[in-house]
């Protein structure tokens, strides 16, 4: 990020100096798709793609926000007392909303800000860019006006805002690892009872690429209705002669078992891929302690195929990427990351050999799916912060 860039178009569209900054990652998620609202474990990391924040206090009960990747748009605005939602803000009914939350919670705020935000990530490519957006506001509101919010509350108050006044039904996993990532460490995270552990994840010699399909489904909360609702439905035949509060309850011994008891073989899919990635999930947790890559790439692999086999959550361009990434020299593994249907795979590649893997890849995906992939590299980050002011300046 060029912050003197920032900084500059900071004082060209609001006529005045920016007084703090602060960075938002993205995430991926390394094993642990689809289990999160199964009552099981995620293994994800923070990225050091995300959103970056400049901003300033005003005197003042007006919020003028400004998005280069939204430029278009122009600068939206409103006061500290018009926090509804309205279509036409778009993007800005992120901040709002958590503006929104706040003041339901008893913390009102007497005075408005100026906010630039410029984003190196896609948008709704999996890379948990809501997420992202909204823990930056609310540590930029909780730094600047001195809330003392602890990061348990910041990540229920992203929760919440993206639930009940964006109108989407996510869960925790995301803006937990977007508050508390680490550099060159994985999140293990129970997401039944929010403990985690730390994992290091040294990457060595390769590098972590991120491969956009540039695919967008418009049938993703459909589908993730549909999902969970099959995984309920999987559970509650089980729970008639097993005691168990969710899918992720269940190690691959019982579900061998027990899987009788589920009627459909659809059903029985569906439980199968959760419960085989919960214990995947372990086991790349001791591949990682172990500094074993080329172990856990296989995981990663496996992953995919499930979510491909059983889950059917990947679609045509994460499975031609996934597919190609997997063949070339240097790869230890590949596996879409996000909901699915579209969005972003990622695949952990030798450094000497990601150009080449680029131009390979793509030229592969264009031949099938005849439009261009999108790529990046990534280093595994820390999670949300102020950045240091005079380093920026």
């Amino acid at each position: 990020m060029d912050f003197r860039a920032l900084a500059s178009d900071f004082q060209t569209i609001f006529s005045r100096e920016a007084e703090r900054y602060f960075f938002s990652p993205g995430r991926v998620n390394l094993i642990g798709e689809h289990t999160e609202y199964n009552g099981a474990n995620v293994l994800p990391c923070a990225i050091s793609l995300g959103i970056y924040g400049a901003v300033s206090k005003r005197t003042d009960r007006l919020v003028r926000l400004f998005s280069k990747n939204f430029s278009e748009q122009g600068m939206i605005q409103f006061t500290l007392d018009e926090l509804n939602f309205k279509p036409s803000d778009s993007w800005a009914n992120y901040p709002k909303g958590m503006l929104s939350h706040l003041h339901k919670e008893g913390h009102i705020l007497s005075e408005g800000f100026d906010l630039l935000v410029s984003g190196n990530i896609p948008v709704g490519a999996g890379l948990s860019s809501s997420a992202s957006l909204l823990m930056l506001i609310g540590e930029t509101v909780n730094k600047l006006y001195q809330l003392h919010l602890s990061k348990i509350e910041l990540i229920k108050a992203c929760k919440e805002t993206d639930q009940y006044f964006i109108g989407m039904k996510s869960g925790i996993g995301d803006p937990f690892i977007v508050a508390n990532g680490k550099v060159n460490h994985a999140i293990l995270l129970d997401c039944h009872t929010l403990s985690y552990d730390y994992i290091p994840f040294h990457l060595q010699d390769y590098k972590l690429v991120i491969m956009n399909s540039n695919k967008q489904s418009e049938e993703l909360v459909e589908f993730y209705d549909k999902r969970r609702d099959e995984c309920e439905h999987a559970l509650r035949h089980l729970q008639g002669a097993i005691n168990i509060l969710s899918l992720g309850d269940l190690n691959i011994e019982q579900f061998e078992s027990f899987k009788h008891l589920i009627p459909t073989e659809l059903l029985k899919k569906r439980a199968r891929h959760v419960v085989t990635e919960n214990e995947r999930a372990f086991a790349a947790v001791k591949q990682l302690r172990r500094g074993n890559l080329k172990a856990f790439g296989e995981l990663m692999t496996q992953s995919h195929l499930s979510l491909q086999n059983n889950y059917e959550a990947t679609g045509t361009e994460l499975d031609t990427l996934v597919e190609c990434a997997s063949s070339q020299p240097g790869v230890l593994g590949a596996k879409m990351t996000g909901a699915g249907l579209g969005g972003c795979a990622i695949a952990i590649v030798e450094a000497g050999q990601v150009d080449h893997f680029i131009e390979e890849v793509n030229q592969y995906y264009v031949s099938k799916i005849g439009r261009d992939a999108s790529f990046y590299t990534a280093t595994i980050g820390d999670g949300v912060r102020e950045l240091n002011f005079d380093k920026v300046k």
